[in-house]
């Protein structure tokens, strides 16, 4: 390849970069969002809720030993679930209003949480699924990992063993 050909590729492969860039890059954080299924769709849906909507849906009680973490956000929900609620409330005000009015006075946590993921179900399940996925796919992955560097672990121990009883024993 000659110079000139050289410099004509790197500057047609750097203009093309460079028009990349002009397209905004999601952040960490809008890619955490969209993870957690929490979309400006999803936001617009979830203002629209009242206190009616809690009240008056139809769910039955279960009663289950109440447990919160730290967040303040139901243990028997997913890890997932547990995540999207967080951020949800830290983004719709109007929703973490609604829940201070309702629990535990009118609405029991769990419950709370119930109904909400139920009315949000079909925002929301996509994002859920892939991350069960993503979930099912890491433990693969280390599993496989621990797997063979045990493997290569028992393969290089049988070399080290194998060269030792070679090697003669000098007194």
């Amino acid at each position: 390849m000659n110079l000139s050909s050289w410099f004509r590729r790197s500057v047609s492969g750097n203009s093309k970069n460079c028009k990349n860039s002009d397209q905004p890059q999601p952040t960490e954080q809008e890619e955490t969002d969209e993870f957690l299924g929490v979309t400006q769709q999803l936001i617009d849906y979830v203002k629209s809720f009242t206190l009616d909507t809690f009240k008056n849906f139809p769910i039955q009680d279960s009663g289950s030993i109440e447990t919160q973490t730290s967040s303040n956000v139901r243990m028997d929900l997913s890890d997932w679930q547990q995540r999207h609620a967080v951020l949800v409330l830290s983004k719709v005000k109007e929703l973490s209003q609604i829940r201070f009015k309702l629990c535990p006075r009118h609405l029991k946590e769990e419950k709370f949480w119930r109904i909400y993921f139920m009315l949000v179900k079909i925002h929301v399940s996509e994002y859920e699924l892939h991350a069960i996925q993503r979930t099912k796919l890491k433990s693969l992955a280390m599993t496989n990992e621990k797997t063979s560097d045990t493997g290569a672990y028992e393969v290089e121990m049988a070399e080290r063993n194998q060269a030792a009883s070679l090697t003669p024993l000098t007194p």
